[in-house]
């Protein structure tokens, strides 16, 4: 969506806006999933992105950086600012969710035979986590990955190390008081 087509004062239900006039203000609200953020620095757009596990298997980013791509933009002009949000420490899910997500999200299968590398990537090592038969997943290192398979500059990507889930006075999640409060988050577009 376009920042033009939203209405002032009136909260627009999408995963991404996206701005098209300068001196536009972009919010989005998160808890746990990630606010991501893009700026064109030659073209001056900018667009934010509510971005969790179902996004990334959605291919949001991919959709995001189509739509720069026909405002113009360069691949090497945009500028990527990932926000807090839940780490992996404390994203656990099922064994099932997480062949699915990285089948979905990184188009991976799981199943095959791994490096030790990519095992490592994937699934907790912890005896915890076996015993309660979940596993990590990193939501942040795919949505980096996912910026890197769209010929954004690794020097072009920040992402920030806060963990929404851990810093209980600081921000609110989901998954660790089922609390409806959120994060806003905020972009502008500038001349």
């Amino acid at each position: 969506m376009f920042g033009s087509n939203s209405e002032e004062g009136i909260k627009t239900d999408a995963d991404g806006i996206v701005s098209n006039k300068y001196n536009q203000n972009l919010w989005v609200y998160t808890a746990d999933c990630m606010p991501i953020f893009f700026a064109d620095k030659r073209t001056r757009n900018v667009a934010t992105l509510h971005c969790g596990r179902k996004g990334l298997e959605k291919k949001i980013i991919k959709n995001l950086v189509k739509i720069f791509d026909n405002l113009g933009s360069s691949r090497d002009n945009l500028l990527v600012a990932i926000g807090p949000a839940i780490s992996k420490d404390h994203y656990l899910v099922d064994k099932m969710t997480l062949k699915d997500f990285y089948r979905k999200a990184e188009n991976k299968n799981i199943t095959v035979n791994l490096t030790k590398a990519e095992k490592d990537f994937c699934f907790s090592d912890s005896i915890q986590f076996k015993e309660q038969n979940l596993n990590q997943l990193d939501l942040k290192r795919s949505a980096y990955r996912q910026l890197l398979k769209e010929s954004i500059p690794n020097t072009n990507i920040d992402i920030s190390n806060l963990c929404t889930y851990k810093l209980k006075n600081e921000f609110n999640s989901w998954r660790r008081s089922k609390t409806l409060s959120r994060q806003w988050n905020f972009i502008c577009s500038k001349r």
